[in-house]
C-alpha cells in the first residue's frame, strides 16, 4: 500500500530535541503547520524528512502544537553540559568552537535580532499597473536597432498587474510565485517605488494604514536585490560595519553600532565566516548562501520592518535555499513582514511560506495560506497528483503556453476561469485571504518583540552628514583596494615592467647624447605609454563597482557628492606608487638631464598626465552603462590625443579640428613640458662629420612649434583639463543612473 494512503495517527505524542536541550513533548493532529520551536515537519514519527500527502483524502483536520524549548540569547550556559560535549576540564578553546557552531547552526531557531518597533502592515488595493515594454529597452540598444529613443512607442504598453488586492501583518511570510511574465517583478517594482516606465492605472499601496510614498517607502522596506553586490575584499563583518556606520543614525555609539553588527550575524547564522572575505566569481570568499545572507544582512542593518527580495534563492543550490527560506521564515517570527518573490520552490520550502500568491498574467490565481492550497483547488476541480510537489503543479497549471495559437488560447482561459472563480471566493473579505477555517484563525505567527524605546524610535533619526559619509567611504574603498593584492602586484610590475623595457632601450649611450629624434620618441613615449593601461584598469574597476553603486545611492546610504571625493582621493595611494615605479627608473637609464630640479618638474608633469587620464576614464565609466561603450569611448578619446600630441605631426600642419583638439589634449601638453625641461636653456651638440654644432634648446623648441607657451602655463594647462574631466564625473554621477547592463 502506498505511504500516502497509510491514514495519519489524528494524535500523535512525539519528542523533539531542540538544539541538544531538554525533550519536549508534540501534541501533533493532521496536515503540519509551520512552528516557531520545531524542526520536524510533518508526523515526527517518520523522520525528520518533510511528508505532505497531497492527495485529496488527506484534508487537514488540526494544528501542530509544538512546545520545544530553544536556547535564548547567544547561547545557553548549561547547554554544553547536557549536549555531553563539555568536560570541566575541557580547554576553553573546545568551549568557544562549541558556543561558535551551535550559534551559527540552522538547528538553532533562537531569535537574536527582532523587529523592536510597531507592527506593519502592507495592503494593495485592486492595484492595476501597465508596463511600458519600449521605455525598459535601454537608449543603446534601441540605437542599436536603428530606432530613436526619444520617440514614443504607443504599441508598446503591456498590462503587468490587473485588479490585485491584499493584506498582510507582521509576522507573516508572502511567497509571490507564477511562470516567467507573471507579475512577480512587476509587483516588487510598483511597492518599492522602483518601477521603471511602468505606470499604475489604479488601486494604491498602503503602508501602515499611510498611502505609499517614496519617504515612506525608505524608513519602512527594505529591499533585497535579485544579484548580490557586494566588495569582494573586505570581510562579512567588514562589510556590515561600514553600511552600519553609514546607514545607523548619527546618535549611536560605537558600541551600539558594533552590538547591531553582532546581532545581526547571530541571527543570520554568519558568526562562522563573519572574518571571511564575502569574494565573487574572482576572488574565492564565502559560499554562495552565506552571501546571499550577507546581502540580506546589509538591509537588515537598519532593523527595517518590511523585508522585500526578489527571488532570494536564485542560483542556489536546493540546500542552500531551503536554508535561506528558514532564515526568512526566522526573521518574519522576529516581528517582520517578508514578501519575496520566487520561482517553483521545491515541496519543503514550499511548506515554509506562511500565505502563497500564485500569479499568472498579472491576475491573481490563489492568495492564502501556504497549507491550505491543495485543498483550494481540489475544492475547484484540480486536485494535485500524488508525490507531486504542489507549486511545480500549480504553476505549470496556471502558466501560459505560447508553442502554438490554439494551446494559448485554451491555457488563457483556463487562467482566466480560475482567476475569476477565486474573486468570487473572496469577495467580501477585508485581507482578500482564501482559508478553509474560520476567519477569525490567523495565518503565521510572530514574537512578541520589548516595547520599542520611544526616545529612539519617533524622534527623527539623523543619518552620518557628508564628512562623515566621505571619511567612511575613502576607508572603505582603501581596505578594499588594497586587499586585493594579485591586482596590485600586476599593476606594479606592469609599471616596473615598462620602465624596465624603455629605460634599458635607451641605455648604454654614456656620456653619448642620444639624437634629437630619438630624443622626442622617448619624451613622447614617456608620457603617452602608461596612460592607455591605466584606462583599461580604471574602466573595467568602476563598471564592477557600478551596480553597488547604483544600489547604495537608491537605499539612501550616501549622496553622490562623498562617494566622488573619496572616489578621486582614494585613488591617490595607487596613483602615486605607480608613477613612482614607472617614472625613476626610465629618467636615470636614459640618462636624460641631471640635476635634482629637472627630475622633480619631469616627476609632476607625469603624475598630472596619468592623474589627467585616470579621472578621464572615470567620467568615461559614470557616462556610459557598459564596460564596451565606456573602453571604446575611452580609447577614442585617447587616440584623438594621441595623434594630435604634436610628434606624430607637427602642430603647426594640423587643420583646423585637429588644431582644436590638440588644444584639450593632455598628450600634446605632455610632451610640450617634457621637451621644455630636456631642452630650456640647454644647448644640443649635433655631429656632422669632424664639426660640431651647437643648437640651442630654443630653437629646436621653436623649430617643432612647441615654445608658444612658458613651462608653468603647461601644468596649468593640464591642471585646467584634469579639472573639466573631474567635473564631467561629478555631473555623470550626480545626474546619470549609475545602472549596470543587468538592470536596465
Amino acid at each position: 500500500m502506498p505511504l500516502s494512503d497509510v491514514p495519519l495517527a489524528s494524535v500523535c505524542l512525539c519528542v523533539i530535541s531542540a538544539a541538544g536541550r531538554a525533550h519536549s513533548p508534540c501534541l501533533w493532529e493532521g496536515l503540519p503547520e509551520r512552528n516557531a520551536g520545531s524542526q520536524t515537519r510533518g508526523c515526527p514519527a517518520l523522520g525528520s524528512r518533510q511528508h505532505w500527502p497531497w492527495s485529496a483524502a488527506a484534508k487537514p483536520k488540526g494544528n501542530c502544537r509544538v512546545k520545544a524549548q530553544t536556547l535564548q540569547g547567544p547561547m545557553a550556559e548549561e547547554a554544553p553540559k547536557k549536549t555531553g560535549l563539555e568536560r570541566s576540564t575541557a580547554p576553553q578553546d573546545d568551549l568557544q568552537g562549541l558556543q561558535d557552531s551551535v550559534f551559527s547552526s540552522e538547528s538553532d531557531n533562537s531569535l537574536y535580532f527582532t523587529y523592536s518597533g510597531q507592527p506593519n502592515t502592507l495592503e494593495v488595493r485592486d492595484l492595476s499597473y501597465q508596463m511600458d515594454m519600449a521605455s525598459q529597452v535601454p537608449w543603446f540598444k534601441q540605437l542599436a536597432h536603428f530606432k530613436m529613443p526619444w520617440t514614443s512607442h504607443k504599441d508598446s504598453c503591456e498590462q503587468g498587474i490587473q485588479n490585485l488586492s491584499f493584506k498582510m501583518r507582521s509576522g507573516q511570510m508572502l511567497a509571490v510565485i507564477g511562470s516567467s511574465g507573471c507579475g512577480r517583478a512587476s509587483l516588487l517594482d510598483v511597492i518599492t517605488g522602483r518601477g521603471p516606465g511602468g505606470k499604475i492605472k489604479s488601486g494604491q499601496i498602503w503602508i501602515n494604514g499611510q498611502p505609499s510614498t517614496a519617504q515612506l517607502v525608505r524608513k519602512c522596506v527594505a529591499h533585497v536585490r535579485q544579484h548580490d553586490q557586494l566588495l569582494p575584499n573586505l570581510t562579512v563583518r567588514e562589510t556590515l560595519a561600514f553600511v552600519a556606520q553609514l546607514r545607523l543614525p548619527r546618535n549611536f555609539s560605537q558600541a551600539q553600532r558594533d552590538k547591531r553588527v553582532d546581532d545581526v550575524i547571530a541571527e543570520l547564522r554568519l558568526r562562522q565566516c563573519a572574518n571571511t572575505r564575502v569574494g565573487n566569481i574572482y576572488v574565492r570568499g564565502v559560499s554562495g548562501g552565506e552571501r546571499r545572507r550577507v546581502s540580506i544582512g546589509v538591509q537588515l542593518l537598519w532593523n527595517p520592518g518590511i523585508l522585500i527580495l526578489d527571488e532570494p534563492t536564485s542560483g542556489l543550490d536546493s540546500f542552500t535555499a531551503h536554508n535561506l527560506v528558514k532564515t526568512l521564515s526566522r526573521l518574519a517570527k522576529g516581528n517582520r513582514l517578508v514578501l519575496l518573490s520566487i520561482h517553483q520552490p521545491r515541496s519543503d520550502i514550499f511548506g515554509l511560506f506562511d500565505l502563497v500568491l500564485l500569479m499568472t498574467s498579472g491576475t491573481t490565481i490563489y492568495l492564502g495560506a501556504a497549507q491550505h492550497m491543495v485543498q483550494y483547488f481540489t475544492a475547484v476541480g484540480h486536485p494535485c497528483p500524488r508525490y507531486s510537489n504542489p507549486a511545480d503543479y500549480y504553476v505549470d497549471l496556471t502558466s501560459i503556453d505560447r508553442r502554438s495559437k490554439e494551446q494559448e488560447v485554451a491555457t488563457r482561459e483556463t487562467a482566466r476561469s480560475l482567476a475569476a472563480l477565486f474573486k468570487e471566493k473572496v469577495r467580501g473579505f477585508d485581507d482578500f485571504l482564501w482559508t478553509a477555517e474560520s476567519r477569525e484563525q490567523s495565518v503565521g505567527t510572530c514574537v512578541q518583540s520589548p516595547a520599542p524605546d520611544t526616545n529612539l524610535f519617533q524622534a527623527p533619526t539623523k543619518l552620518p552628514g557628508p564628512l562623515q559619509q566621505f571619511a567612511i567611504l575613502i576607508r572603505r574603498q582603501i581596505s578594499n583596494d588594497f586587499r586585493d593584492l594579485p591586482t596590485l602586484l600586476i599593476h606594479g610590475a606592469e609599471a616596473c615592467l615598462m620602465s624596465l623595457i624603455i629605460g634599458f632601450l635607451y641605455y648604454g649611450h654614456g656620456a653619448i647624447q642620444l639624437s634629437l629624434t630619438d630624443t622626442a620618441a622617448l619624451l613622447f613615449m614617456i608620457g603617452a605609454l602608461v596612460p592607455f593601461n591605466v584606462i583599461l584598469d580604471v574602466i573595467s574597476k568602476c563598471h564592477s563597482e557600478r551596480a553597488l553603486l547604483y544600489y547604495e545611492l537608491e537605499d539612501g546610504l550616501y549622496t553622490a557628492g562623498p562617494y566622488f571625493f573619496a572616489k578621486i582621493l582614494g585613488e591617490f595611494p595607487e596613483h602615486c606608487v605607480y608613477i613612482i615605479i614607472y617614472g625613476m627608473p626610465i629618467y636615470w637609464l636614459a640618462n636624460l638631464r641631471p640635476g635634482l630640479e629637472p627630475f622633480l618638474l619631469h616627476f609632476l608633469l607625469v603624475w598630472l598626465v596619468v592623474f589627467c587620464c585616470r579621472v578621464m576614464a572615470l567620467a568615461a565609466a559614470a557616462l556610459l552603462p557598459t564596460f564596451h561603450m565606456s573602453s571604446f569611448f575611452g580609447n577614442a578619446l585617447y587616440n584623438s590625443f594621441y595623434l594630435t600630441g604634436g610628434f606624430m605631426i607637427s602642430l603647426d600642419n594640423l587643420w583646423t579640428v585637429p588644431a582644436l583638439i590638440s588644444k584639450v589634449s593632455f598628450l600634446r601638453w605632455c610632451f610640450e613640458g617634457l621637451m621644455k625641461i630636456q631642452f630650456s636653456g640647454h644647448a644640443y651638440y649635433m655631429e656632422a662629420g669632424n664639426i660640431t654644432i651647437r643648437i640651442p634648446g630654443d630653437m629646436i623648441l621653436n623649430s617643432m612649434g612647441l615654445n608658444s607657451y612658458p613651462l608653468y602655463a603647461i601644468y596649468f594647462f593640464v591642471i585646467g583639463i584634469s579639472c573639466g574631466f573631474v567635473i564631467l564625473y561629478y555631473l555623470s554621477l550626480r545626474f546619470i543612473k549609475q545602472k549596470s547592463s543587468q538592470d536596465w
